[in-house]
């Protein structure tokens, strides 16, 4: 899977505005998913910091299993925006890789529906859990740490996924409606070699161009 950049066509075809909202998506959710991958990182330092302060001082760290019940709710939905955008969560694609044209972008859209409508219940549920969190005051069991800013996180990143989910309904709309134009910020299915050419060019892009150039 891929997501593909706008290209090739004229201004007047290009939908501007619904370009510089992904943009500007794009840029929250990267900074999502990396505030995710530092949290993985601390909470690896943190457990490593634990085990030598266990082994070495008999001084573990008090509620580190708080810590790490509280951590797992960044890590876990912070980049799922992220992972949405660039098509990078697991699919099944048997049925849709035989498809083409309208057709795929038809059943493409009508799964994308389906998500953003789990998503919106998702997203009420949650915020329902933080505001009863926030409400009573709850906190965890060991150190007392409060629940509500974890539990805040999970309503407001899955906001984030259903407004990408929005963007790709729309981008796929307008390919249903015209399959000849260019996809815009929407996951396409790639063929293997596709996919291992794009892997190779995203490793060594500096190196190739450099290449070419000799």
């Amino acid at each position: 899977m891929m997501t593909t950049d706008p290209g090739g066509r004229s201004a007047q075809e290009r939908p501007v505005t619904y370009i510089r909202f992904d943009g500007i998506l794009g840029h929250v959710e990267n900074a999502f998913n990396l505030f995710a991958a530092f949290s993985i990182l601390a909470l690896m330092l943190l457990a490593v910091v634990q085990v030598v302060g266990r082994l070495v001082f008999n001084t573990p760290i008090p509620g580190f299993i708080d810590i790490t019940e509280q951590a797992m709710a960044i890590f876990a939905f912070a980049g799922v925006a992220y992972c949405q955008r660039v098509g990078g969560h697991i699919r099944m694609e048997i049925v849709l890789g035989k498809l083409s044209g309208r057709t795929l972008y038809i059943c493409e859209m009508i799964g994308v529906i389906l998500i953003a409508f789990t998503v919106a219940l998702l997203i009420w549920g949650s915020w329902f859990h933080f505001d009863r969190s926030w409400t009573i005051g709850d906190s965890t069991m060991d150190i007392r740490l409060p629940t509500w800013p974890s539990k805040l996180m999970i309503p407001v990143a899955l906001s984030l996924l259903f407004l990408r989910l929005l963007m790709q309904v729309y981008g796929y709309a307008r390919l249903v409606a015209d399959p000849a134009r260019e996809p815009v910020a929407v996951p396409v299915i790639e063929d293997v070699e596709e996919h291992a050419k794009h892997e190779i060019e995203e490793a060594f892009g500096d190196d190739l161009d450099e290449g070419e150039a000799k």
